[in-house]
């Protein structure tokens, strides 16, 4: 999803919760099960422009007390956030449906009234939940103090690799304080919270819509919680066997597919934009700028744009297919190639916001839980010199992206293990999956794995797309054609005999 000022961007369990059986009476969460849930009005202080909107919405909010170790239950105790909007057609009100769009790390409660306005039929049969995942924006805060919120790209040499495996490594010492928090802010455990929750509201079962990341924490749900999931829908689907720290090292091939598809359509309007008259002219473009950071910081405005963040920037054209969002990141690269030159410029007002975003300190603590989460999902290589050997082993076919999406993180110095092995997800419960042929976010051969895992699973195909996200048109343009399936699904329980395509 676009994500302008980010970087859009993804087992065995305690012996007290096996994955597929359902809790039990005595495992000690029936107190959280049967926890009153005390509703109230959604802003906080005058300044909560999101919680206005939730109160005119006629929303209500929430907070639920959930163990910080499920194999602990009677431990530390921390609270998860979340909203509801009840279903606007309540004689017909099917359940509940939690929403996640992924991150991770994003705060939920504000998003689902984003839902109720893009489906409104989907909305009339459902309550819908946003639920703020364990340690993220309106739920127990966990914070590391980051002076910075990327690591960013490895750059084009070995010097520029160490720079950044030394702030890959103070970043994760800073969050050691947090050792007894960092093994439990896991996949599974959020997984966990959205069912104590479904048995605080008194659900029997929950359904649920998951994109990007989101779609990860459905599967893991369903490998989980098989039996109390109603009617899932899984948008962009991960890769489930290869989420973790070091996913995005097989975005490579998608990303430069979505890189000639900007170039193709910003060659046939090389009359704005002036970057080339053919697809090879404007990724040359690209290819000048790259080299120009790589020898020294360009200037834009009041920034300098190096090599370790030049790549982020350039990974903004995932941000979808549209005419909109193409022309928004031509405008941003027409800009960058004149700096290549020594130009003075001045950065639009989108890549103003990016580089400002870019350069300040995760004040929030958002970046620090992303990574937390990640980590504490599947352990990372704490070898930089795999990294690097990846890197140089890329070079030559992934020049401009690979020393960003090959690079180590925080992970590979994280002073924790995860608490769980990664979830094998392997069943056959039902569920629609949707995602795109050019899919940057969710490479499409990953969704082919994942439906594959999925034996229960109908996969609905937008082909010749490069979008990541598509139902609704909530982060991405949108597909009528795949909107009416997923619909007919939530609303009418009719699952496609066969695999779709729309295009």
């Amino acid at each position: 999803m676009r994500g302008r000022g980010t970087v859009a961007v993804l087992a065995t369990v305690l012996t007290a919760f096996t994955g597929t059986a359902t809790a039990r009476a005595d495992d000690g969460l029936a107190r959280f099960e049967k926890q009153r849930i005390d509703w109230h009005g959604c802003q906080n202080g005058p300044d909560d422009e999101a919680g206005k909107e939730l109160d005119a919405a006629k929303a209500q909010c929430a907070e639920v007390t959930v163990p910080l170790d499920y194999g602990r239950p009677g431990g530390r105790t921390i609270k998860v956030a979340m909203s509801r909007l009840r279903a606007t057609d309540p004689a017909h009100r099917r359940g509940t449906l939690f929403y996640n769009p992924g991150g991770p790390g994003v705060p939920v409660t504000y998003l689902a009234l984003m839902v109720r306005k893009a489906e409104p039929e989907v909305a009339a049969r459902y309550d819908l939940i946003g639920m703020d995942p364990r340690f993220v924006g309106r739920s127990t805060p966990l914070n590391c103090g980051w002076p910075g919120a990327i690591v960013g790209s490895a750059g084009p040499d070995r010097r520029s690799f160490d720079r950044t495996t030394e702030l890959a490594r103070d970043l994760a010492s800073r969050c050691a304080v947090h050792r007894d928090v960092l093994p439990h802010v896991s996949t599974r455990n959020t997984a966990r919270d959205m069912d104590v929750i479904r048995a605080a509201l008194g659900e029997r079962k929950l359904s649920y819509l998951g994109s990007s990341y989101g779609t990860y924490l459905g599967a893991v749900y369903l490998q989980m919680f098989p039996g109390r999931a109603d009617r899932v829908v899984l948008d962009s689907v991960l890769d489930v066997d290869r989420y973790g720290p070091d996913l995005a090292r097989y975005q490579g091939p998608a990303l430069a597919g979505v890189m000639r598809d900007w170039a193709a359509w910003t060659a046939r309007h090389h009359d704005r934009y002036r970057l080339g008259r053919t697809a090879g002219e404007v990724l040359a473009v690209i290819d000048r700028i790259d080299r120009a950071a790589g020898r020294g910081p360009l200037k834009v405005g009041r920034f300098r744009v190096d090599s370790r963040v030049l790549p982020m920037i350039m990974f903004n054209v995932t941000g979808g297919d549209s005419d909109e969002a193409y022309g928004s990141f031509a405008a941003d690269v027409r800009v960058l190639g004149d700096a290549a030159k020594g130009i003075k410029v001045t950065p639009t007002p989108v890549l103003e916001q990016v580089l400002t975003g870019f350069s300040a300190p995760d004040a929030e603590g958002a970046a620090a839980v992303q990574n937390a989460i990640f980590c504490a999902d599947r352990a990372a290589s704490r070898d930089p010199e795999a990294y690097y050997r990846d890197i140089q082993a890329h070079r030559a076919d992934e020049p401009l992206f690979g020393p960003l999406i090959r690079n180590l993180t925080p992970c590979s110095f994280w002073p924790v293990a995860p608490a769980e092995p990664p979830t094998r997800v392997r069943n056959g419960v039902p569920v629609l999956m949707i995602g795109a042929t050019g899919d940057p976010g969710a490479p499409y051969p990953g969704q082919l794995a994942t439906h594959r895992a999925l034996t229960g699973s109908r996969l609905v195909t937008l082909r010749g797309a490069f979008r990541h996200t598509v139902y609704a048109g909530l982060f991405a343009p949108g597909n009528a054609c795949v909107d009416r399936v997923v619909n007919r699904y939530l609303v009418d329980g009719v699952m496609p005999a066969t695999d779709t395509t729309c295009s």
